[in-house]
C-alpha cells in the first residue's frame, strides 16, 4: 500500500531506492542488578567500552578519505570531546557502585536525565545538539554489548547499497560520522524520527549532497526493509511504497534536479548583480571554520555568520580557553583569505550543561531568559576571554565581532566596555589584534529595530536575525509544535519591521544584512531586494540558488510592488502582490 509521511526538509534533492532499516538495538538495553561484589567488574566493563569507542573513534578520524568533508572531522573531534567528558561516564560509574545498575542501564539512565536537560533549551541549534550526546552514547552501548574492536552503529558488513536500485537508510537517528558509508557504499538519501534543520547530520547531509527528510518521528517503525521508498528533500516528503505512475513522476523530478545543479554551477564565477546593474554581496553563514573552503568555492564574498557557540556547545565541566577558541578563529579567518569574517559571540542560555557552573533560574534557558548577550555579560570573564580571542584572530585577516540578542543602551555600553577592556590586556601582554577591528550588532529584538538609531551611532555594521525577530514579533516560540504554524516571515508587522531596519540602515550609510532564514529562501529574495537589502548571509549550499533568482530581478519594478506589500493586511492581497513580485 502507498502512503506518505511528512517530516523536515533538511537536504534538497530527489532519492529514490529500496528502504534499508538500521535497528535501534543500541538502546535497547536490558536492566538488571549486578551481584554483590561485582560492582567493580561490572563498573570496568563501562571504562573498557568507553576506551573501545575512544580508539574507534580515533580510527576513524586518522583513516578520514581525501575526499571527506572536512567539517567530518571537526564532529568526530566533538564526539571524542562528549566521550571524555567526565559527566558521562561518572554518574553511571556512581550508579553501578552504589545501585548495582548494570553498565548499560547506569548508562542509559544518566543519558535520559541529559537529554531531558537539552529538551528545556529553546534554542533549535543548540536543542540539536543532544542528538550528539545521544549518539555517542549508543555507540559505548553497543560496546557494551558486542565488546567487539569496530563496534559502530552502522555495521559495515551490513550497510551496502545496490547502486542500480539505490538504496535509503532509514533509521531513528544516524551520527555523522556514520554518514561517511554513504557515498563509499552507494547510498542514496536517509529518513530519520529525529533530527532538525540544525542537527550535524543534516549538516553533513547538506555537504554531501544528499536527500534527507529528518523528524519523521515513527517512520522507522512504519517503513518496512525493502519498501520502495521516494524522499522528496525539497519539500519534506517521504512516500512510501509509489505506485508506478508516481515513481516515474519522481525519476523526471530527479533528472530535472540534477540538470539545474549542473546550471547552478555555471553561476560560481558570475558577478552578483541584478539586471539593472545594482551590486548584491552574498555571504556564507558557517558553523564550522572548514565551511569557509566551501563557502568561498560557491562565491561568497564573506562569512556573515560564524556561530561561536560550536565550540561551547557539550562542554560541561570545562570552556574552551583562550588559546582554543583563538586557534578555531584563526583558522575560520585565514581561510577567507582577507574577506571579512562575523564572528558571532555565543548565543546561548545560561544552562550549565554548557559550562556555566552559574546558578540560574528556569528562565534561563527561555527564549526570553538569560541567553546570548544577556548570558555573556552576566559571565564577564568568559566573555572577556572569548573577546580577546577573536581579537587575536583579527591579526590574521579581516575578523569582525557581531554581537547578538542587544535591546538595551546599558547592554551596549557595558560591551563596548568590555571590549575595551580586552584589548588594553591584549596590549599589556604583546598580544597582536586589530585595534580597528569593526563591531556589529545583530537586530533580533522588536526593541533594537524600534530604537535602531542607538544602535547606528554605536556599531559599524548591523544584521538582522529573521528567525528570533520573527519569534519575538509575534509572540511565537518555535520549539512549541501547538504554535509553530503561527511562525510567519510574511506577517505583515514583520516585513514592516524588516523593511523599517533597512530603511534606516541604508539612510546613515551604515552595512546592514540579513543573516536569518528568510536569506535564504528564493521565494522572499525579491522582497528583500524592493526593500533595499543589498547583502544577503545563508547557508554556503544556498548561495547560487539565490544568485539566480538576484540575477533575473529588476528591482526598480519590485519598489512599487514592495511598497504596496508593505500595506497589505490580509492574506489574498499578499497572495496576489507576492506573484506579481515573482514575475519581475
Amino acid at each position: 500500500m502507498s502512503f506518505s509521511l511528512h517530516g523536515i526538509a533538511v537536504s534538497k534533492g530527489i532519492a529514490i531506492g529500496k528502504a534499508m532499516l538500521i535497528s535501534r538495538a543500541a538502546l535497547e538495553v536490558s536492566h538488571h542488578l549486578v551481584e554483590i561484589g561485582a560492582e567493580e567488574a561490572e563498573a570496568q566493563k563501562l571504562l573498557k567500552a568507553f576506551d573501545q569507542v575512544r580508539k574507534e573513534l580515533g580510527k576513524l578520524r586518522s583513516g578520514l578519505p581525501k575526499d571527506a568533508p572536512q567539517e567530518m572531522a571537526a564532529f568526530l573531534d566533538v564526539h571524542q570531546l562528549i566521550l571524555s567528558d567526565p559527566t558521562l561516564a561518572e554518574k553511571p560509574l556512581e550508579l553501578i557502585r552504589s545501585q548495582r545498575l548494570n553498565a548499560a542501564w547506569a548508562l542509559t539512565t544518566q543519558l535520559n536525565d541529559l537529554l531531558e536537560q537539552f529538551a528545556e533549551i529553546e534554542d533549535p541549534y543548540l536543542k540539536e545538539r543532544a542528538h550528539d550526546i545521544r549518539q555517542v552514547a549508543e555507540r559505548v552501548l553497543k560496546a557494551i554489548h558486542t565488546l567487539q574492536k569496530e563496534a559502530t552503529l552502522l555495521a559495515d558488513e551490513y550497510l551496502h547499497g545496490d547502486p542500480e536500485m539505490g538504496t535509503i537508510v532509514v533509521a531513528h537517528d544516524i551520527a555523522p560520522h556514520d554518514m561517511l558509508r554513504f557515498k563509499e557504499n552507494a547510498l542514496s538519501g536517509f529518513v530519520t524520527d529525529l533530527g532538525g534543520k540544525t542537527s550535524h547530520t543534516a549538516i553533513v547531509a547538506r555537504s554531501l549532497e544528499i536527500p534527507a527528510v529528518v523528524g519523521i518521528r515513527h517512520a522507522s517503525e512504519m517503513i518496512e526493509h525493502g519498501d520502495w521508498v521516494v524522499i522528496d528533500g525539497d519539500n519534506g516528503i517521504v512516500v512510501i511504497n509509489p505506485d508506478e505512475h508516481l515513481l516515474e513522476q519522481y525519476r523526471l523530478q530527479q533528472e530535472k534536479g540534477r540538470a539545474e545543479t549542473k546550471k547552478l554551477q555555471l553561476l560560481k564565477h558570475t558577478a552578483t548583480k541584478t539586471k539593472d546593474g545594482t551590486e548584491i554581496r552574498l555571504f556564507a553563514n558557517i558553523e564550522l571554520p572548514e565551511d569557509a573552503t566551501q563557502a568561498i568555492d560557491l562565491g561568497a564574498v564573506g562569512v556573515g555568520l560564524f556561530r561561536s557557540e560550536f565550540l561551547f556547545m557539550n562542554r560541561v565541566d570545562s570552556l574552551p580557553d583562550e588559546e582554543e577558541q583563538y586557534q578555531e578563529y584563526r583558522r575560520c579567518v585565514e581561510a577567507m583569505f582577507g574577506l571579512p569574517v562575523n564572528i558571532r559571540t555565543i548565543d546561548i542560555g545560561a544552562d550549565k550543561v554548557f559550562g556555566s557552573k552559574v546558578e540560574t533560574p528556569v528562565s534561563g534557558i527561555s527564549p526570553l531568559g538569560l541567553r546570548a548577550i544577556r548570558w555573556s555579560l552576566s559571565e564577564p570573564e568568559i566573555f572577556l576571554t572569548q573577546i580577546r580571542a577573536i581579537l587575536r584572530a583579527s591579526a590574521h585577516g579581516k575578523a569582525r565581532l557581531m554581537l547578538p540578542m542587544l535591546a538595551h543602551a546599558s547592554e551596549i555600553s557595558e560591551s563596548l566596555r568590555l571590549i575595551e577592556k580586552a584589548k588594553q590586556q591584549l596590549l599589556a601582554k604583546g598580544q597582536a589584534f586589530n585595534p580597528e577591528i569593526e563591531i556589529g550588532a545583530m537586530i533580533e529584538i522588536p526593541a533594537a529595530a524600534l530604537t535602531l538609531p542607538l544602535f547606528i551611532s554605536h556599531f559599524d555594521f548591523l544584521s538582522i536575525g529573521t528567525n528570533d525577530l520573527i519569534q519575538y514579533t509575534l509572540a511565537i516560540d518555535r520549539a512549541d509544535h501547538a504554535v509553530a504554524h503561527l511562525y510567519d516571515p510574511l506577517h505583515p508587522a514583520v516585513l514592516n519591521l524588516i523593511a523599517l531596519i533597512i530603511k534606516q540602515a541604508n539612510e546613515a550609510k551604515v552595512p546592514i544584512a540579513v543573516c536569518g532564514e528568510m536569506a535564504g529562501d528564493p521565494t522572499l529574495t525579491r522582497v528583500l531586494l524592493g526593500m533595499g537589502l543589498t547583502d544577503f548571509s545563508m547557508h554556503f549550499s544556498q548561495i547560487l540558488l539565490i544568485k539566480r533568482e538576484i540575477l533575473g530581478v529588476d528591482i526598480s519594478k519590485l519598489k512599487a510592488d514592495v511598497q504596496a506589500l508593505l500595506k497589505t493586511y490580509e492574506p489574498e492581497s499578499q497572495i496576489d502582490l507576492l506573484g506579481r513580485i515573482s514575475r519581475h
